[in-house]
């Protein structure tokens, strides 16, 4: 195979008449005379042209919308606009034939849903290239930033026998005979029998393994799949996703938020900086797409100043009560505008209400911590009660605009006598978690950590609306094609 060249360096490079051999995939071929070929390295195509009275008509025919082709030609300065070089054909050949009658894709716009049903194609979509280019960018910043900051990577187990949220919304490992499962006297199903010896699941999450981790190694961030069997058909939830979760020895909430804002903006400036092409294009996209919605539901930013707005603000942090307290004075709830109202302190917000605080009342990035006790997981650490007599956690949550929320994480409560009452509180069986508690039980110390949903995190640099169209394949109710 003769060495190739990407569409990408060739169109950023400065040097003219070299030749050289690219290969990709027919995206136009116009007037028997010109290719524009794409390789998915960039969303921007290198023009063919062709020698059309020099070249076999049977193989001008096999030039057709999605084939896939290698070229060997002179790069050259081109003399057409749209595009600053070209290449001038001097061998083409067909690498795999594609019949338009029969492929899926054609050149036009194709729906976001047709495309979803068409996963395994949708790729070489512009709209799906950037996409992934850009994912693909986020996901390197990630580990760029941790590594920079002397974190340890740690790869957490994929089967557990622990539930971190407590939810109940696993994913059951086995492998019985599911016709016919070995039973005890009682009839129960028997999993002493299993291969593991006991009931296991998919992970929800890494956090109390980090945990662990962070008990010896200081600061560590995970950052896997992770499942969720939540029977949520909405455009926010997947059941098969990626999370990113630090950990971290000796932070407490305000070490935990610098560390969160930080990061979150550094990966949205690599990103900004690296596939620029990519993110205007996507601009472009949700601004027509926008253009489809009443005037009232459309976003007052562009998505390039949404992702600015992040980097050049400070991230605005208040307690849960101080927006309870501004949400429930707010217009909308006073004029009944919330679908869900606010009626006072000890309400779970929803991504309403995250939103109106970011986009109508602060118009920045925010920062909620100390959220009421009831309403959080077992492992957050307790405060002492505050005037009013409130119980709460050290929690925080971070809120974006047009998404809600983005991180939720705490300071870790690592005393035992309180992390076992809340064990029990909770019905949680501290028996089956006992090498969590002996990290309580010998040399504990404060420490904290969060998680972000990676496929978030991509919605929102993206601007794309379901979380469905920033992940390759999406797994959620009813659906695990391909």
């Amino acid at each position: 195979m003769s060495q190739r060249t990407k569409i990408k360096a060739l169109l950023e490079s400065e040097k003219t008449n070299i030749d050289i051999t690219v290969k990709g995939w027919v995206r136009a071929f116009r007037q028997n005379r010109f290719i524009a070929l794409n390789d998915g390295s960039t969303n921007n195509n290198l023009q063919i042209v062709v020698d059309f009275e020099n070249t076999d008509p049977e193989l001008l025919k096999r030039i057709t919308f999605g084939a896939a082709i290698s070229v060997t030609g002179e790069l050259i300065a081109s003399l057409g606009q749209g595009q600053k070089v070209e290449v001038v054909a001097k061998d083409i050949e067909i690498l795999g034939d594609c019949n338009p009658d029969e492929f899926p894709l054609q050149p036009k716009r194709q729906t976001l849903e047709f495309l979803r049903e068409n996963a395994h194609l949708r790729f070489r979509t512009n709209t799906f290239g950037a996409i992934f280019r850009v994912r693909n960018t986020l996901a390197f910043a990630v580990h760029q930033f941790f590594q920079e900051r002397g974190f340890i990577y740690l790869h957490t187990p994929i089967i557990t026998a622990s539930d971190a949220e407590g939810a109940g919304e696993t994913f059951h490992v086995t492998n019985f005979d599911l016709d016919n499962p070995p039973k005890t006297e009682t009839g129960e199903i028997d999993f002493k029998q299993d291969f593991f010896g006991r009931p296991t699941n998919l992970t929800v999450s890494g956090q109390l393994e980090g945990e662990l981790g962070a008990m010896a190694l200081s600061d560590i961030y995970t950052f896997g799949p992770t499942f969720r069997a939540e029977n949520s058909n909405t455009t926010r939830h997947l059941a098969e996703f990626w999370m990113i979760e630090p950990e971290v020895a000796f932070n407490d909430l305000v070490d935990n938020m610098d560390l969160a804002e930080d990061m979150l903006k550094y990966v949205i400036k690599y990103a900004l900086d690296k596939n620029k092409d990519d993110i205007e294009f996507l601009t472009q996209r949700l601004t027509e797409e926008e253009k489809q919605k009443p005037q009232n539901e459309r976003s007052e930013m562009t998505l390039l100043e949404k992702l600015q707005f992040c980097l050049t603000n400070d991230f605005e942090r208040l307690t849960y009560t101080e927006a309870i307290n501004i949400l429930k004075e707010s217009t909308p709830n006073k004029k009944k505008k919330f679908v869900y109202p606010i009626e006072g302190w000890g309400t779970d917000l929803q991504s309403e209400h995250e939103r109106y605080l970011v986009e109508k009342h602060f118009k920045k990035p925010v920062i909620l911590t100390n959220y009421p006790k009831a309403i959080k997981a077992f492992y957050m650490r307790q405060n002492e009660p505050d005037a009013q007599g409130h119980e709460t956690v050290a929690a925080m949550d971070i809120l974006f605009p047009g998404i809600g929320e983005i991180i939720g994480g705490s300071q870790r409560e690592e005393r035992l006598d309180k992390l076992e009452q809340r064990m029990d509180e909770m019905g949680i069986p501290k028996d089956e978690l006992w090498w969590y508690l002996d990290t309580r039980r010998f040399g504990a110390c404060p420490h904290a950590g969060f998680g972000l949903g990676f496929e978030r995190l991509v919605l929102f640099v993206t601007g794309m609306g379901n979380i469905r169209d920033v992940i390759p394949f999406p797994r959620y109710p009813k659906n695990a094609e391909f």
